[in-house]
């Protein structure tokens, strides 16, 4: 029994600590910093020079309003589909669902990418049907209304999944009541389904309008071009033109950002708060409509939206990868494979971001493997205060926008490691050590709820019989995880592998990854080869996916996130 915490108590004694001790390192660390340097720069008055540059006004008006307007599209195009697919007959619900968590796992910036090839004057494929529109007419994407609605198209599946956990618990009995009471499909919606249905539509919008805040990628390619800055492409823009004055900016805009964050979910918090939701009786998506006739009309109506937020983009986007330039009509004559040839054959800067990319996705998914399994075993082993605490500090890092965490290790790392000397500013690794905090909570979530399912007999019994920590870990605990830990994984490698906002403000010379390296061809104006290298990462996005689908049946509920 030596080394252990109390007698019937199975963890050892250095588990928790080296918990702890990780959070303290991944979450509070960075996020401490950044408070420290926010503070010196408001007792050095740099706050009142930050505070009276217009372009900090200028930049949250336009990231409230892009917010707020793609929260609103998100919640009108997510809330449709996660009422049909939860609560009718409609058919083919998993292939639209899994086609409408998509955008989600697609890097933002290919989504704006697409979106810009499929519209405007220059776009290959509409001048290849004809219908493009006159040259010289402008980019309707080049707008607010253009941010807020491929941030509406980007995060609608967030609202659709926060949406879809609430209704998988309405109460079947209730609605079966009020049938046999004679109310009709639309009252039963109106005044009982919908009313239970706030707490996720409300959760859906807070975590949508967050997401929107912190999002780089499609405010990067639209608003940049015309002048339309965000937050995110304001501190993006202040390290590009980096004074001695940029550390203090930046921790000031970042605390700025996390505010409007914060006030999102204040509001979420406010609105549910004194509303008591508990639903009593048997529950489940099993009280389905049944929509009749009314199924010609909702079907191709979902299809046709996915059509316009899936199929049409990738047209454009694979038609802008085939011409030699933006602007050249698709045809016979034009065709080339050439963009993809020199992205995968020619261009040592894609190579290298193929490379980094693949191997920070990879390295991040195996070391939170390895440290969340831990981690869940000594969480859900206790039921304290204490360990409640350490999973709300895992949380926040993924919560808060990426940009925000960027800078907060720009500011633990801009100067070498006390004692080591060692300078990690520049390098690789600090976009691993970012990975692995932004991505914490992602990887912990799906083991957890593997450790929830498991029966503590086995371990108990083998404990009884001798088995030492790490022998009952590997003959017992890991194989009956294995599919969670499998899924999660998968799901931080799909994440960390698309990730951009991180790591274009920590990338350098050689440490670019495919986020960072499609922003720069774009930006550069080889929009063909931007496209190209976009395409690739869609179909591993794609096949990344159906891997998961192939684990889907050996997972615990709610891991695959468009599974019914």
């Amino acid at each position: 029994m030596h080394g252990y915490v109390r007698t019937g108590n199975s963890q050892p004694a250095w588990l928790f600590p080296f918990v702890v001790i990780t959070v303290l390192i991944l979450s509070v660390l960075p996020l401490a910093r950044l408070a420290m340097v926010g503070i010196a720069a408001f007792a050095n008055g740099g706050v009142l020079t930050v505070l009276g540059d217009p372009s900090l006004w200028s930049a949250t008006y336009y990231t409230i309003v892009t917010a707020i307007f793609g929260t609103i599209i998100s919640l009108v195009i997510g809330c449709l589909f996660a009422f049909l697919l939860t609560l009718t007959d409609i058919r083919g619900k998993g292939l639209l669902s899994f086609f409408f968590v998509l955008p989600m796992m697609i890097p933002p910036q290919v989504t704006a990418l697409a979106w810009v090839q499929m519209s405007g004057p220059s776009s290959p494929l509409l001048k290849a049907l004809s219908i493009a529109p006159p040259l010289g007419s402008p980019q309707p994407l080049y707008s607010v209304g253009g941010i807020a609605l491929l941030y509406g198209v980007q995060h609608a599946p967030l609202v659709y999944l926060a949406l879809r956990a609430g209704l998988m618990t309405l109460p079947r009995d209730g609605v079966e009541a009020a049938r046999l009471s004679g109310a009709s499909s639309l009252r039963v919606f109106r005044d009982i389904i919908l009313p239970l249905s706030l707490p996720g539509i409300i959760a859906g919008a807070a975590i949508s309008f967050v997401s929107c805040t912190g999002n780089f990628g499609i405010p990067a390619i639209l608003g940049i071009p015309a002048s339309i800055f965000t937050l995110p492409t304001l501190i993006f823009t202040k390290f590009s033109a980096f004074t001695s004055r940029t550390f203090g900016d930046v921790a000031v805009l970042s605390a700025v950002i996390a505010m409007i964050s914060v006030a999102g979910l204040m509001i979420q918090d406010r609105a549910l708060r004194g509303r008591d939701y508990r639903v009593i009786g048997l529950s489940g998506a099993s009280a389905a409509f049944e929509l009749g006739a009314w199924r010609f009309a909702f079907t191709p109506l979902l299809w046709a939206i996915l059509f316009l937020m899936l199929a049409a983009p990738f047209f454009a986007l694979v038609a802008g990868a085939l011409v030699p330039a933006y602007g050249v009509p698709l045809t016979f004559k034009t065709m080339s494979l050439h963009a993809f040839q020199e992205i995968l054959l020619r261009q040592a800067v894609t190579r290298t971001a193929f490379i980094n990319s693949l191997s920070l996705a990879a390295a991040t998914a195996l070391c939170l493997l390895a440290v969340t399994v831990l981690a869940a075993y000594a969480l859900t082993r206790r039921r304290d205060a204490l360990s409640r605490i350490v999973s709300s500090l895992i949380e926040i890092p993924y919560s808060l926008p990426g940009i925000v965490m960027a800078v907060s290790f720009i500011l633990v790392f801009a100067a070498p490691i006390p004692f080591l000397h060692i300078s990690l500013y520049g390098t690789i690794w600090i976009i691993l050590i970012a990975y692995l905090s932004s991505f914490f909570a992602v990887s912990l979530k799906p083991v957890v709820s593997a450790f929830h399912q498991l029966d503590p007999a086995l371990e108990e019994a083998a404990r009884l019989s001798g088995a030492s920590f790490f022998r009952r870990l590997f003959d017992i605990i890991v194989p009956l995880i294995a599919p969670a830990a499998g899924a999660s994984v998968i799901l931080v490698f799909l994440i960390a592998c698309n990730e951009l906002t991180i790591s274009a403000l920590l990338w350098s010379a050689g440490t670019q990854t495919l986020g960072v390296a499609i922003y720069n061809l774009d930006d550069s104006g080889s929009s063909d080869l931007a496209s190209a290298l976009s395409v690739l990462v869609v179909l591993m996005v794609v096949v990344m996916m159906l891997l998961l689908e192939l684990l889907a049946k050996r997972l615990p509920k709610g891991v695959v996130p468009w599974r019914n």
